[in-house]
Order: structure tokens, then C-alpha cells, then sequence
């Protein structure tokens, strides 16, 4: 049995903040550092005429801090911080980071999972939609000051990227690359 004692907060930023819970756990007093922030969507796009997957290539400050570089290949994503539901936020990015409309009923559920156990305990809600140039109707890029490239791969191209660690990417674009590689979603 766990019983949370007391939450302290120790900063908060504009999308995470950074609390101490004091709690005992099998009878013995102890604290976490949690990192709080949103829950997630995240969407592997496959381009059905290109026979290649759409991801984003990205900066990230907390990769640069770690290897000098900092931009990663990740799937089309966005927080859950409005008020709509996620499959809406999905299709938001997907046009905001990827510049493709697709329609709200080709977003397909994959599955849910936490990411960052260890910290903030996060959910990420992963889907899967097809498109093709019809449905394009911009370059993408992000919104506001975002650095987002949308980047082709190919399907060929998949299984070796999920191995390669040089090639910086997240836990979620690999686990989506194996989710389409047992199930071929084409």
C-alpha cells in the first residue's frame, strides 16, 4: 500500500513542472522527483504512392545537452493541452507538422503507453493514417518558431533504422516501425 504524505513543488515551467512526493511504501518513508507535463499523440503516417513512412526531423535541447547534435527523427506528434479530443489534436498535427488534411475517421487507435516512467509517467496515444498528395495542402513545418522537417522513409529503409543507433530517434517511432512490420498496414 502506498500513502502519498506530502507533494511539494519545487519550479514549474511553461509545459513541465518538477514536484518532490514524500510517501511510504512497504512501511519505509521515502520521496520521487516527478516531472509533470501532458499526455501525447503520436501518429505514424505511411504515404501510400511514395511506399514510405512521413516522421519529423526535429531540435531538441535535451539531446543536443547529450550529444552535441540534438536533432532527432521522431513520429508526427503533440501534447493533449487543448480542449478537444485526441484523435482532433492528431489531425491538428498531423496538418501543422506534415501538411497533410487528413480526415478524422482514417486516424486509426494503435494503442496507448507511458513513456518516461521513471520521471514524469507521461501517456503517449499512438495512431497510424495513410495519405497521399490529395491530401497535402502544405509544406508543414510546425507552427509558430517549431523546427520541424518532415523527412520521407522508406518502408526498405524501416527495420534498419529501428537497430541503428546512430540514427536518433524515440522509442515511440521504432515501436510504431514494428508495429507496421508484423501487422504491413498498407
Amino acid at each position: 500500500m502506498i500513502k502519498i504524505k506530502k507533494i511539494e513543488n519545487l519550479c514549474s515551467g511553461r509545459f513541465l513542472s518538477l514536484k518532490k512526493v514524500f510517501f511510504k511504501y512497504k512501511n519505509k518513508d521515502r520521496f520521487w522527483e516527478v516531472c509533470v507535463g501532458n499526455n501525447s499523440v503520436a501518429i505514424l503516417l505511411y504515404h501510400k504512392s511514395f511506399d514510405s513512412f512521413l516522421i519529423v526531423k526535429q531540435f531538441r535541447m535535451p539531446v543536443f545537452l547529450k550529444n552535441g547534435d540534438g536533432y532527432t527523427y521522431e513520429l508526427c506528434a503533440g501534447l493533449i493541452d487543448k480542449e478537444k479530443s485526441p484523435v482532433e489534436i492528431a489531425k491538428e498535427e498531423i496538418l501543422e507538422e506534415c501538411g497533410y488534411d487528413v480526415d478524422i475517421k482514417n486516424i486509426k487507435k494503435i494503442t496507448e503507453f507511458y513513456s518516461s516512467v521513471g520521471s514524469s509517467g507521461s501517456k503517449q496515444i499512438l495512431y497510424y493514417a495513410v495519405i497521399d498528395e490529395n491530401m497535402k495542402i502544405s509544406e508543414g513545418g510546425g507552427i509558430d518558431d517549431e523546427d520541424i522537417e518532415p523527412v520521407f522513409i522508406k518502408v526498405e529503409d524501416a527495420e534498419k533504422i529501428i537497430f541503428d543507433d546512430k540514427f536518433t530517434t524515440t522509442p515511440g517511432l521504432k515501436f510504431a516501425f514494428l508495429w507496421w512490420l508484423i501487422k504491413n498496414e498498407k
